[in-house]
């Protein structure tokens, strides 16, 4: 969502003009009033400014991040196709079914509760097949 120059205008006039009617009637001076609002005008158009250059730094960014994407992985064979390095893909082949599945499970973002839950084993389960295919893929990395 774009930074809205006139609606927060607004929002920051009706705020100040509040704020301008409570010093006055607690008898601050008008000086003082005329320096607070220089000073929250200052403050109002720097906010602008990096509202404004962070959406332009946003819009490269996720321009950058479009043209860098990599096809999201959605099941065991998209995963084990995405393997380039042959030695790693021979390892991986001969892993079992459902410890890939739960690895590209993890890497979607699913918790370990919600992958148990999911193939009716417990937690435990899924974290002793992680630490098993962890230890194979350690002597690959060796």
């Amino acid at each position: 969502m774009s930074f809205n120059y006139g609606r927060e205008e607004k929002k920051w006039r009706l705020w100040k003009e509040a704020e301008e009617k409570e010093l006055r009637g607690l008898g601050v001076d008008e000086d003082t009033i005329e320096k607070l609002h220089t000073y929250d005008w200052a403050v109002f158009n720097s906010d602008r400014r990096y509202y404004r250059r962070l959406k332009e730094a946003g819009t490269y960014l996720e321009e950058f991040a479009e043209d860098a994407a990599q096809p999201e992985v959605r099941t065991v064979e998209d995963f084990l196709d995405s393997i380039e390095n042959q030695k790693l893909y021979q390892i991986l082949i001969k892993v079992d079914r459902l410890t890939l599945q739960i690895a590209v499970m993890k890497m979607q973002g699913y918790s370990t509760h919600e992958i148990a839950v999911q193939f009716t084993i417990t937690e435990k389960a899924i974290y002793r097949r992680m630490d098993r295919l962890k230890e194979k893929l350690k002597k690959f990395f060796e």
